[in-house]
Protein backbone atom coordinates (compact mmCIF):
# COMPACT_ATOMS: atom_id res chain seq x y z
CA UNK A 1 0.00 0.00 0.00
CA UNK A 2 1.40 3.53 -0.76
CA UNK A 3 0.48 5.10 2.45
CA UNK A 4 2.51 4.73 5.59
CA UNK A 5 1.10 6.67 7.82
CA UNK A 6 -1.70 9.12 8.54
CA UNK A 7 -1.34 11.80 11.32
CA UNK A 8 -3.79 14.87 12.45
CA UNK A 9 -1.81 16.67 15.10
CA UNK A 10 -4.12 18.89 17.20
CA UNK A 11 -1.23 20.47 19.06
CA UNK A 12 0.45 21.37 16.07
CA UNK A 13 -2.43 22.00 13.98
CA UNK A 14 -1.25 19.89 11.07
CA UNK A 15 -2.01 16.84 9.59
CA UNK A 16 1.13 14.31 7.84
CA UNK A 17 0.69 12.02 5.67
CA UNK A 18 3.63 9.69 4.46
CA UNK A 19 3.75 7.32 1.29
CA UNK A 20 6.22 5.43 -0.52
CA UNK A 21 6.35 4.76 -4.16
CA UNK A 22 7.81 2.32 -6.21
CA UNK A 23 9.08 5.56 -8.70
CA UNK A 24 11.93 7.95 -9.42
CA UNK A 25 11.90 11.95 -7.96
CA UNK A 26 11.20 12.67 -11.68
CA UNK A 27 7.92 10.30 -12.47
CA UNK A 28 6.18 11.69 -8.97
CA UNK A 29 6.87 15.00 -9.66
CA UNK A 30 4.99 14.75 -13.18
CA UNK A 31 1.99 13.46 -10.90
CA UNK A 32 1.74 17.05 -9.55
CA UNK A 33 2.99 19.10 -12.56
CA UNK A 34 0.61 17.45 -14.98
CA UNK A 35 -2.80 18.13 -14.68
CA UNK A 36 -4.48 15.14 -16.70
CA UNK A 37 -2.39 13.36 -14.31
CA UNK A 38 -3.72 15.08 -11.28
CA UNK A 39 -7.09 14.01 -11.93
CA UNK A 40 -6.15 10.65 -11.85
CA UNK A 41 -5.37 10.80 -8.64
CA UNK A 42 -6.42 14.04 -6.44
CA UNK A 43 -9.67 13.18 -5.63
CA UNK A 44 -10.65 10.32 -3.88
CA UNK A 45 -11.79 7.25 -6.26
CA UNK A 46 -15.68 7.99 -5.73
CA UNK A 47 -14.65 11.81 -6.20
CA UNK A 48 -12.52 12.18 -8.90
CA UNK A 49 -11.24 15.42 -9.46
CA UNK A 50 -11.39 17.95 -12.83
CA UNK A 51 -8.55 20.21 -13.03
CA UNK A 52 -10.16 23.47 -14.67
CA UNK A 53 -6.57 25.83 -14.45
CA UNK A 54 -3.50 24.21 -13.05
CA UNK A 55 -0.54 27.24 -13.57
CA UNK A 56 2.06 25.28 -11.97
CA UNK A 57 4.52 27.82 -11.49
CA UNK A 58 5.09 29.98 -7.69
CA UNK A 59 2.08 32.63 -7.88
CA UNK A 60 0.15 30.56 -10.22
CA UNK A 61 -3.43 29.04 -9.58
CA UNK A 62 -5.14 26.02 -10.31
CA UNK A 63 -9.08 25.47 -9.35
CA UNK A 64 -10.90 21.87 -9.87
CA UNK A 65 -14.08 20.31 -8.92
CA UNK A 66 -14.44 17.20 -7.39
CA UNK A 67 -17.60 14.94 -8.67
CA UNK A 68 -19.56 13.07 -6.08
CA UNK A 69 -21.56 9.85 -7.34
CA UNK A 70 -24.69 11.32 -7.34
CA UNK A 71 -23.46 14.24 -9.45
CA UNK A 72 -22.60 16.90 -6.61
CA UNK A 73 -19.49 18.98 -7.00
CA UNK A 74 -17.28 20.51 -4.60
CA UNK A 75 -14.63 23.02 -5.54
CA UNK A 76 -11.07 23.54 -4.51
CA UNK A 77 -8.79 25.64 -5.83
CA UNK A 78 -4.72 26.29 -5.12
CA UNK A 79 -2.02 29.32 -5.07
CA UNK A 80 1.50 28.11 -5.47
CA UNK A 81 4.13 29.91 -2.90
CA UNK A 82 7.05 27.71 -3.72
CA UNK A 83 8.51 25.40 -5.96
CA UNK A 84 11.66 23.53 -5.99
CA UNK A 85 11.53 20.84 -8.69
CA UNK A 86 11.49 17.79 -7.97
CA UNK A 87 12.01 17.56 -4.13
CA UNK A 88 9.84 20.16 -3.16
CA UNK A 89 6.19 22.14 -3.82
CA UNK A 90 4.30 24.30 -1.02
CA UNK A 91 0.70 25.92 -1.83
CA UNK A 92 -1.85 27.40 -0.40
CA UNK A 93 -5.39 24.87 -0.85
CA UNK A 94 -9.04 25.96 -0.09
CA UNK A 95 -12.71 25.48 -1.00
CA UNK A 96 -14.66 26.99 -3.76
CA UNK A 97 -18.02 28.13 -3.59
CA UNK A 98 -20.71 27.05 -6.69
CA UNK A 99 -19.39 30.10 -8.68
CA UNK A 100 -15.51 28.68 -8.08
CA UNK A 101 -14.89 31.73 -6.13
CA UNK A 102 -12.75 31.00 -2.15
CA UNK A 103 -15.22 30.16 -0.32
CA UNK A 104 -15.28 32.49 3.12
CA UNK A 105 -16.94 29.79 5.34
CA UNK A 106 -14.20 27.34 4.75
CA UNK A 107 -10.70 27.36 6.29
CA UNK A 108 -7.44 27.74 4.09
CA UNK A 109 -4.75 25.69 4.48
CA UNK A 110 -1.09 25.33 3.50
CA UNK A 111 0.00 22.05 2.18
CA UNK A 112 3.84 21.23 1.75
CA UNK A 113 5.37 18.29 -0.37
CA UNK A 114 8.23 16.95 -0.10
CA UNK A 115 10.06 14.10 -1.60
CA UNK A 116 13.00 11.81 -0.97
CA UNK A 117 14.41 9.36 -3.59
CA UNK A 118 15.96 6.57 -2.32
CA UNK A 119 16.91 2.78 -4.07
CA UNK A 120 14.34 3.93 -6.80
CA UNK A 121 11.42 4.49 -4.47
CA UNK A 122 10.39 7.70 -3.69
CA UNK A 123 8.71 9.02 -0.36
CA UNK A 124 6.36 11.66 -0.27
CA UNK A 125 5.44 13.27 2.79
CA UNK A 126 2.67 15.12 2.62
CA UNK A 127 2.32 18.39 5.32
CA UNK A 128 -1.14 20.58 5.51
CA UNK A 129 -1.41 22.95 7.96
CA UNK A 130 -3.98 24.94 9.69
CA UNK A 131 -4.41 28.30 11.12
CA UNK A 132 -6.81 26.96 14.11
CA UNK A 133 -7.75 23.71 15.63
CA UNK A 134 -11.20 24.33 14.60
CA UNK A 135 -10.49 24.45 10.76
CA UNK A 136 -8.88 21.36 11.75
CA UNK A 137 -11.60 19.72 13.55
CA UNK A 138 -13.68 21.01 10.50
CA UNK A 139 -11.68 18.95 7.83
CA UNK A 140 -11.39 16.00 9.62
CA UNK A 141 -14.98 15.82 10.51
CA UNK A 142 -15.49 16.07 6.95
CA UNK A 143 -13.81 13.19 6.07
CA UNK A 144 -10.70 14.67 4.81
CA UNK A 145 -7.72 12.73 6.47
CA UNK A 146 -9.41 9.63 4.77
CA UNK A 147 -10.43 11.00 1.44
CA UNK A 148 -6.64 12.03 1.38
CA UNK A 149 -5.37 8.07 2.01
CA UNK A 150 -7.47 7.00 -0.49
CA UNK A 151 -6.52 9.66 -3.28
CA UNK A 152 -2.86 8.92 -2.49
CA UNK A 153 -3.48 5.35 -2.63
CA UNK A 154 -4.86 5.64 -6.48
CA UNK A 155 -1.01 6.72 -7.76
CA UNK A 156 0.57 3.03 -7.65
CA UNK A 157 -2.04 2.23 -10.34
CA UNK A 158 -0.30 5.29 -12.12
CA UNK A 159 2.64 4.14 -12.00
Amino acid sequence: MTVISSNPDRETLTMTIVCEFDAGLERIWKLWEDPRQLEKWWGPPTWPATFERHDFEVGGESSYYMTGPEGERAGGWWRMTAIEEPSRLEFEDGFSDENGQPSAEMPTMRMTATFDEADGKTRMTVITRFAALDHLEQVLEMGMEEGMKSALSQIDALL
